[in-house]
């Protein structure tokens, strides 16, 4: 696992010298992004410096655009996921109010402080600085006095289309998730701490750990789903429903509930992570309550069977 260093006016930026980095937001960590980050350590293995992985703190939708943000990724879980890439470092940029303010040359200046890079690489629709009026252009100028190759590269496409975390989040949210988990490279997943729910799964037959997941990283469309769950490092077969059924929508706070196969134990208070496989079908209205248990056991019964 990668040293993660936050990088500001004291400290860090001695790092970047003779470095090759590749520089994003990485939200998703997906293919494309897997991409830059190795030809980031194809560079270094070159020059002989590090290889790092140089993004922000947080989104900078976080502070530009935070009611529509839908994010594939925690902050916390996307430095932990770059730090697991295979990169000798991750280098965080504070994204503040100021640092987003400064025009292109400057967000450089700062970034860098002197200290220039052998080797950048980019998406080639790379923005930076204020009101993102800084690209290629100015990035490849800004290289060329400094000395650093800036490369520019294409996104990674599949199906004639580039790979994108806006991609991604629109297939999540059709509930393609096998789709979205090919250009992922990884299974879309989520993890949270485990609340107490209605107490109606124990008394249908099948109890549940209910979570209550943050909208801005709840990208999945509601229904049920075949996933992967993960709890004090063992994983069981599990039924997920995302989002709330129309028969309980009064009645919890959670809007993520999954039945491990074959579980036995109490869960309340630990972390969960779900990693989400195959769609199995909508949300839906029942008309009885023995319809719901029967639906319920139908899909417990194919994820046993296919998962």
């Amino acid at each position: 696992m990668a040293e993660i260093v936050i990088v500001n006016k004291e400290s860090g930026h001695d790092y970047f010298a003779g470095s090759a980095c590749a520089f994003g937001v990485f939200d998703g960590l997906h293919l494309g992004h897997q991409f830059l980050i190795d030809c980031a350590k194809a560079s270094a293995g070159e020059c002989g410096g590090k290889s790092i992985a140089l993004t922000f703190d947080k989104d900078p939708d976080e502070v530009f655009n935070p009611q529509h943000l839908q994010k594939l990724m925690t902050n916390e879980v996307r430095l932990e996921a770059l730090s697991q890439s295979g990169v000798d470092m991750v280098a965080v940029l504070p994204f503040t109010d100021s640092f987003a303010a400064l025009a292109p040359l400057d967000f450089l200046e700062k970034t860098f402080n002197g200290y220039a890079p052998q080797s950048l690489h980019v998406g080639a629709d790379f923005r930076f600085g204020t009101k993102a009026l800084g690209g290629i252009k100015e990035l490849q100028a800004w290289g060329k006095r400094v000395g650093t190759q800036i490369d520019a590269h294409e996104l990674e496409s599949v199906d004639g289309s580039p790979i994108s975390s806006t991609r991604i989040r629109g297939l999540l949210r059709d509930s393609e998730i096998r789709r979205a988990n090919e250009l992922l490279g990884h299974p879309y997943f989520l993890a949270a701490e485990v609340i107490a729910g209605r107490g109606q799964g124990a008394d249908l037959g099948f109890r549940t750990a209910n979570l209550r997941i943050n909208p801005m990283i709840q990208a999945l469309g509601d229904g049920v789903y075949a996933a992967w769950a993960s709890v004090d490092n063992k994983r069981y077969k599990s039924a997920v429903a995302v989002g709330v059924s129309p028969m309980f929508q009064e009645e919890t706070i959670a809007t993520c509930e999954a039945h491990l196969l074959d579980f036995s134990g109490e869960i309340y208070g630990k972390e969960l992570k779900l990693e989400f496989v195959d769609f199995l079908r909508p949300m839906i209205r029942f008309n009885s309550e023995e319809e719901l248990i029967q639906t319920v056991l139908n899909n417990i019964s194919w994820i046993r069977e296919n998962l």
